[in-house]
């Protein structure tokens, strides 16, 4: 072959190898919905259902670093503890080999027969679960198809001197292998994809297990790169899971390159007696690997994370967004009380909307992309709560309810959909500022004075409307209800200064777009803060 043509299959093969692991990760994941999310949340509840989660997640999506830039952005949501995500972290090391295992399985004889039944669900059916099925049909037998193409053109390298004086020098110093495992695991992205190359260059006789064992050891410290970069910037409590996830890497191939000839003779032993292919015995050593290192570390995931707290300073947002009253025990036992439950959800969620506010108003002056991120997670936590308070309510409003119970369901349900679209509108605002930093767009001080007023009176209303749904204070209700009138009032007079401004040229276009939609979102926050006062007025009459 000449060296444009092997150079042309690598490189072809290799980006059908990536794109065929890609594409079968998004079918898995489309075909598993967002019960993906939900296994992460509901199945995490200790460590080692942690590990479990992560292993089957990372299995379905096909990248361990999928998982873990999703295990990471649900602790930044405050969705995950650091110690829930250390589990799923293990379990992702482990379900990462899985693919090692499908590569050693030497499909490669009938990889377009399954590329061509992949294709045919693809445009033959219109039902989208078999659509999604032959996504990963079609990446399954484009991944042996392009790992095919991968050994023809690295087939010659066996026969470079230059490649071989290469693998000599990682062969007597493994640390050189490590560093080698590292490159390519940054470099593609992926550590599936760098293992499925050391796979293929074992499997052509290019390396010898002494160099290909370290060059696998690098690629899973490598493939912690890109959840290193998902948490620069994220909360603390995600930066935290990140770290841990680099320290585990880094504890586990220290733990191994002090025994590496005892693992490789393990290994030598295991391929003769087990007759395994050159791309297999890779994927036991990268399954025995993992599970040895999530074995031997699993005890210690308290101390991990004592370590990690010590090395990234800060305090975690202590935010519970699974409702914290809510027991179906009480709706068929006792409705009453499973209503008062509910109020108590329902002021958790309020409190919520409050501090959402005030993180947005926060960012509003600061800038701080912090202050942004603080007000969506609480936004992210009133969705949660919204859906869960909701379903509680429906469940309670199928049993017999008193003429007063009945009332409070119904100024419950209410308040929850009205805390909701604060929420939304919260986000709006942050969105707004995003949009005006993005856009270097200047508001002057006399319209940043005017925010700030209309800021603190809406932040107020909202505050009463929460003491009134808590107290049933009827005076505080009406409060509101005058307050808002100043809101309103407020927010016409704000818009005629503004655009008064505009026109003299104090204020660009762009800026009045931004204040009037702000003052318009405050609005709307200040009528959903009298509609939660309204209800409570309503439910005493």
């Amino acid at each position: 072959m000449e060296l444009q043509e092997v150079l042309f299959t690598f490189i072809g093969g290799l980006g059908i190898f990536l794109f065929s692991i890609k594409y079968m990760g998004d079918g898995l994941q489309k075909a598993a919905g967002d019960r993906l999310r939900d296994l992460l949340d509901r199945f995490t509840t200790n460590p080692f259902m942690g590990v479990l989660a992560g292993m089957l997640t990372t299995i379905l999506l096909q990248t361990s670093t999928g998982a873990t830039v999703l295990t990471i952005g649900l602790v930044n949501a405050g969705f995950m503890t650091l110690r829930q995500a250390i589990g799923v972290i293990m379990g992702a090391n482990i379900g990462t080999t899985a693919t090692a295992f499908i590569i050693g399985l030497d499909m490669q004889a009938i990889s377009l027969p399954i590329m061509a039944l992949g294709a045919f669900m693809l445009f033959f059916f219109r039902i989208k679960q078999v659509n999604n099925y032959g996504q990963v049909f079609f990446g399954f037998g484009g991944l042996f198809y392009g790992l095919g193409l991968i050994g023809d053109g690295l087939s010659p390298l066996t026969e470079m001197q230059a490649f071989a004086d290469l693998t000599v020098s990682m062969g007597e110093n493994p640390l050189l292998g490590i560093i080698a495992g590292i490159i390519l695991s940054v470099v593609f992205q992926s550590s599936t994809a760098a293992i499925g190359l050391v796979q293929q260059l074992f499997n052509q006789g290019a390396f010898d297990l002494a160099v290909a064992l370290p060059v696998l050891f690098g690629d899973n410290i490598g493939t912690t790169v890109t959840a290193v970069i998902a948490a620069i910037g994220a909360s603390v409590a995600a930066r935290r899971a990140a770290l841990t996830h680099v320290m585990f890497n880094l504890i586990g191939v220290t733990l191994v390159m002090l025994v590496f000839p005892i693992f490789r003779n393990v290994i030598e032993f295991l391929a003769v007696q087990l007759n395994l292919n050159p791309p297999m015995q890779i994927a036991v050593a990268h399954g025995l690997y993992n599970t040895a290192n999530v074995i031997i570390q699993f005890p210690f995931i308290a101390v991990l994370a004592l370590i990690v707290t010590k090395l990234v300073p800060g305090e975690e947002l202590a935010l519970d967004y699974k409702p914290k009253h809510l027991d179906t025990r009480f709706i068929g036992n006792s409705p009453a009380i499973a209503l008062g439950q509910a109020k108590q959800e329902v002021l958790h969620m309020a409190g919520y909307s409050q501090k959402a506010l005030e993180q947005a108003i926060r960012y509003m002056r600061s800038g701080d992309k912090k202050d942004a991120e603080v007000a969506l997670q609480y936004e992210q936590a009133i969705n949660n709560l919204d859906k869960e308070i909701t379903d509680y309510l429906v469940k309670v409003s199928s049993r017999s309810l008193s003429q007063h119970d009945s009332d409070l369901h119904s100024t419950l349900l209410s308040a929850v959909r009205d805390i909701e679209r604060i929420g939304d509108h919260m986000e709006n605002i942050v969105e707004l500022k995003d949009y005006q930093k993005a856009n270097k767009v200047h508001i002057s001080d006399v319209a940043i004075n005017d925010l700030n007023e209309m800021f603190e009176l809406t932040s107020s209303t909202l505050q009463e409307a929460i003491h009134a749904l808590e107290e049933g204070d009827l005076d505080k209700a009406h409060d509101v209800l005058e307050k808002e009138e100043q809101i309103d009032k407020m927010e016409r007079k704000l818009r005629k200064q503004h655009i008064a401004r505009v026109n003299e040229g104090e204020c660009s276009g762009a800026a009045g777009i931004i204040f009037v939609d702000i003052i318009s979102n405050l609005e709307r926050i200040g009528d959903h803060s009298v509609n939660i006062a309204e209800a409570v007025i309503d439910e005493d009459h």
